[in-house]
């Protein structure tokens, strides 16, 4: 039996937005593999295949640190609240506990604004740990909440937020924190 596939149409252009986010996903995570390289990193991607990171690098000792990728082609990253914070709802009021504990130990994020193709901007890259964030995400929700009374306005029970360049600016080309982060291999903590 032969299986028939149809293409989208050209009226249902979901196809190209679902393509156009691949793309910025894969071109950051290879930017970021690439800046890794000029670090003297040996970066390896696994394009989406490892649930909680996208590259791991490894130093010139065999030392590794693992890697989240993030990137945006526009101009704000979009995050669902409850992947970095403990929160319950009360009614229609959200309260906002703490900052859920790292997936895996050490992970670093890597969030990525592309310059537009043809443009002559610079890709921006922010390097943080995990934890700071959370940090930022617990205290941007928390922050934006209070102006409601913690109850969103359109929909209380959203846990959608929007994260700007401006509320990580601290953050940018901070690659130092990734040389930080670096673990030694089993054998070296055995010895």
């Amino acid at each position: 039996m032969r299986l028939k596939y149809e293409f989208p149409t050209l009226q249902d252009d979901s196809w190209r937005r679902g393509r156009g986010n691949y793309l910025t996903k894969q071109t950051g995570e290879y930017l970021v593999a690439a800046e890794l390289s000029r670090r003297g990193f040996i970066a390896t991607t696994f394009t989406g295949n490892v649930p909680h990171y996208d590259i791991v690098a490894v130093d010139e000792r065999g030392c590794h640190a693992l890697v989240q990728v993030k990137a945006i082609a526009g101009k704000s990253w979009q995050f669902t609240a409850t992947n970095s914070a403990d929160i319950v709802m009360n009614g229609k009021q959200q309260i906002v506990r703490r900052a859920r504990a790292e997936p895996v130990p050490n992970l670093i994020c890597v969030l990525v604004q592309l310059a537009h193709a043809g443009s002559g901007g610079q890709d921006r890259f922010y390097v943080l740990s995990w934890r700071d964030l959370c940090k930022v995400i617990v205290d941007h929700h928390t922050n934006y909440l209070a102006k409601f009374g913690g109850i969103r306005p359109k929909k209380p029970e959203s846990m959608h937020l929007q994260l700007h360049p401006s509320a990580i600016a601290a953050y940018e080309d901070k690659w130092d924190t990734l040389k930080k982060s670096v673990r030694p291999v089993q054998s070296e903590l055995t010895s």
